[in-house]
């Protein structure tokens, strides 16, 4: 049995979770939240992360009920994310790995939400959606490697939301995804928006521009009325909300069934933050009730970035022989997906 510790620290939030053989023994994490309108830059998260690291470490052990003699590995994550606050953890990981004489594993951020998920849920082999902050793909698995099928070639879907929350002046608590999603069930007109697939790839960019001149009509390229142009109508900013989450979870759920249909697949797995979302999750499960598939979906304690993922894919890493040289615990802003040989998987 491996007992793992895993530090998560790549955007804004820093977790701490123990796992041990599959079992969770603690997840614990703090988010730092900015006033409305504002986003977090790497400088202040990484000055959030260092404030609240040990404390959660210190919980993490207790809530467990176990002390560093009976961790047998020390896992962070190596990227991708911000490098300052990944570095944070990074840091705290080696630190830990020297004083307490502990092999320390790196783990794509990624990946770890791949297993979480797998692992939570016990789906086998399913299409997996990743959508966050920061990665928007769909990706499956093949001869050891967790291969893109498709992503976004600008921004990701749940940086679109963040946007847009910021230029409507939404709060970030508990985050901006999560109270455009509460919006949204308000909203009564559809606005047309870009819908921007191509192949299996989306783009997010054109869409948050879009909207962004529809609540803010002077931000409008072109400001001058032609005399024949009717008044522009008004919405309201559930209507924009809701408008916004439709048109960009059917361009997700379109390039996850078409992956389906590829791979002959009839499981989708949602992780990543923005898969809590309860629209997301619905529009989904319709699609997969009608190609006879089945949705796996999980909350928030492992949705959402959180410490207990790295734990557990960096336990899975270490089960199966992976070993990191002191020399190589750097971290990387940019760690693809498929850039990782998975060693513990043996189908």
């Amino acid at each position: 049995m491996v007992c793992a510790l895993g530090i998560e620290g790549s955007s804004n939030k820093i977790g701490v979770g123990i796992i041990k053989d599959g079992q969770v023994l603690a997840n614990v994490r703090k988010t730092y939240i900015t006033p409305p309108g504002e986003g977090f830059l790497p400088k202040e998260t990484a000055k959030h992360h260092r404030e609240q690291i040990l404390n959660l470490i210190k919980s993490a052990l207790k809530e467990a009920n176990l002390n560093n003699s009976d961790l047998d590995v020390i896992c962070y994550t190596k990227g991708p994310g911000m490098a300052p606050p990944l570095l944070v953890g990074a840091i705290v990981a080696r630190t830990l790995s020297l004083l307490w004489s502990k092999p320390l594993i790196g783990v794509n951020h990624c990946i770890g939400h791949i297993e979480m998920g797998r692992l939570i849920t016990g789906a086998h082999n399913p299409i997996v959606l990743y959508v966050s902050g920061g990665n928007t793909q769909v990706i499956a698995y093949s001869n050891k490697r967790y291969r893109i099928f498709g992503e976004t070639i600008d921004i990701a879907v749940g940086n679109c939301l963040d946007r847009f929350a910021r230029i409507i002046k939404l709060s970030n608590d508990p985050s901006p995804g999560y109270n455009i999603e509460q919006l949204a069930k308000k909203g009564k007109q559809f606005i047309k928006l870009p819908y921007v697939v191509k192949g299996m790839d989306v783009s997010f960019s054109g869409i948050l521009s879009h909207i962004e001149e529809i609540a803010d009509p002077s931000k409008k390229r072109s400001k001058r009325k032609k005399p024949d142009e009717p008044e522009a109508p008004e919405y309201t900013k559930a209507d924009m909300c809701y408008s916004l989450q439709e048109t960009i979870f059917a361009m997700l759920v379109e390039i996850t069934e078409r992956a389906m249909a590829h791979c002959d697949s009839n499981e989708v797995l949602i992780v990543g933050g923005v898969g809590c979302n309860e629209r997301l999750q619905e529009m989904m499960a319709v699609m997969c009730e009608e190609r006879n598939g089945k949705l796996f979906a999980i909350d928030e304690r492992y949705c959402i970035d959180n410490g207990l993922m790295i734990a557990h894919a960096g336990g899975e890493m270490f089960r199966s022989g992976a070993h990191m040289n002191f020399s190589d615990s750097f971290v990387t802003q940019r760690y693809r997906t498929d850039e990782v040989l998975v060693t513990w998987r043996s189908d």
